[in-house]
């Protein structure tokens, strides 16, 4: 079926009003959450057969999390759409003020590859818990993924509600052509500055989840040892492909030394080496990306790791030392398990390179100084991130996840996720009885002077 009529089913069935029913909404979340528990073991199996990740870890990573926002928007969606009263004003007494929370329509969602069902089926219930209806396209290069949200969703919910559209480059453009109410897109910025040229035809808005080179700094006097193994656990999990993976490491130059050599230790006791990788290690999704991400390694500037096999899409986690903001590796996100330390002995000068870049998605600082940490977070522009941990404000619905300029525009998860698909509506209320005369001519000398006291 051609896209367009996919389009024009859901504008139908949402101009039904049937959506905007929170009971509706709630029955279709928990439809998806029982339809998702009972074919874990099929999405476990194809996450894996697309690059090898472990299912405890697709677990933790992906599923958990889409479950948590279903059983949050269960919970919430009976008062987040409800209309709520704001305090009236003096100039349109006597009245009721109130917003009134709306869905936006017929919205589309493009997912992303890196974690194919949390990218893509988390914005896709927050629209859906806001009463919209949903086109999903998941990311061509998760084929297996894609087959399998394909095959369950499709069969399980009805077209003119909620429905995957699966293919490559051509469906997308062909599903950008189409008007929609809102896009939702999660991938790479010039491939979001070409989806926000298509919206822009029909004014369509944009939540754009995009990425960038975020930095990681490391001051004297934090505890080397736990910042090494954060930093290690969010940076090669997922064999670097996450979008607010550390994606570089600021490292004062006073321990610089010890620092390399903690997270050394740390890779070797939670990875192995190139020959003995655990098995939860996963690989680069294909062999373009392994090839781009391998390119960037320079033997003469590897601290540890540097081992690649383009057979199995493996690269061992890397660190590399000696690097400078010159360096290719620098010039962009670098989306893989290779990590460049740069160090500093001038957290101004530091702070100024960064801000010569792109706003980036996230950052991270490790530090025991409330001063010098507060300095970093005033004077630096991004998405969001942590103090003395890495990733883990993800793991927060209250915290919403977005980013800022080239990193994004919008944020989602929790509330803010609702927000984000929703409209809230103005209104002002008020009764036939009485009408002060004020508004009305003839505006007497007695007359403005009291409008211009009660308008300031």
């Amino acid at each position: 079926m051609e896209t367009k009529e996919i389009v024009l089913r859901q504008r139908d069935f949402f101009n039904g009003n049937t959506t905007k029913d929170p009971r509706f909404r709630i029955e279709q979340l928990r439809k998806l959450k029982a339809l998702l528990k009972a074919n874990e073991p099929m999405l476990y199996t194809a996450i894996f057969d697309d690059f090898g990740k472990s299912e405890f870890e697709t677990y933790l990573a992906e599923i958990s999390q889409i479950y948590h926002e279903i059983d949050l928007f269960i919970k919430k969606i009976p008062a987040w759409s409800k209309p709520k009263r704001v305090l009236g004003s003096l100039a349109s007494f006597p009245s009721k003020s109130y917003i009134m929370p709306e869905p936006l329509g017929t919205t589309l969602v493009i997912g992303a590859w890196n974690y194919p069902y949390n990218l893509s089926l988390i914005p896709a219930i927050s629209s859906l818990a806001a009463g919209n209806t949903v086109v999903l396209k998941p990311s061509e290069l998760s084929g297996r993924t894609s087959r399998a949200m394909a095959t369950l969703i499709n069969e399980a919910f009805p077209m003119d509600y909620f429905h995957v559209v699966e293919g490559g480059i051509e469906e997308t453009s062909e599903l950008l052509e189409n008007r929609f109410d809102k896009i939702f897109f999660t991938g790479s910025t010039p491939v979001g500055k070409i989806v926000y040229q298509k919206a822009a035809k029909n004014l369509t808005p944009v939540t754009l989840e995009l990425g960038g080179k975020s930095p990681t700094f490391v001051l004297s006097g934090c505890d080397i040892s736990m910042a090494a193994r954060r930093i290690v656990w969010a940076k090669f999990m997922n064999a670097g492909q996450t979008c607010v993976a550390p994606d570089y490491v600021l490292v004062e130059t006073s321990i610089e030394a010890p620092f390399l050599e903690a997270m050394k230790k740390e890779i070797l006791k939670y990875h192995g080496t190139g020959d003995t990788l655990r098995e939860n290690y996963v690989q680069m999704i294909n062999e373009r990306n392994f090839d781009r991400v391998a390119a960037l390694i320079e033997p003469e500037k590897v601290y540890h790791g540097g081992q690649v096999d383009r057979a199995t899409r493996l690269i061992s986690p890397t660190v590399m030392n000696g690097v400078t903001f010159e360096d290719r590796i620098m010039e962009d996100e670098i989306f893989g398990p290779v990590l460049p330390v740069i160090s500093f002995s001038d957290l101004d000068d530091a702070i100024q390179r960064v801000k010569d870049g792109s706003k980036p998605l996230a950052c991270y600082v490790y530090s025991r100084s409330k001063n010098r940490t507060g300095k970093i977070l005033k004077e630096l522009s991004f998405g969001g991130g942590a103090v003395n941990d890495s990733l883990m404000h993800m793991a927060n619905s209250n915290l919403p996840f977005g980013g800022v300029g080239f990193s994004g525009t919008g944020s989602y998860h929790g509330k803010a996720g609702f927000r984000e698909f929703t409209h809230y509506k103005s209104i002002m209320e008020k009764n036939m009885n009485l009408e002060p005369p004020l508004k009305y001519a003839p505006y007497t000398p007695a007359k403005q002077k009291l409008l211009r006291r009660i308008f300031g």
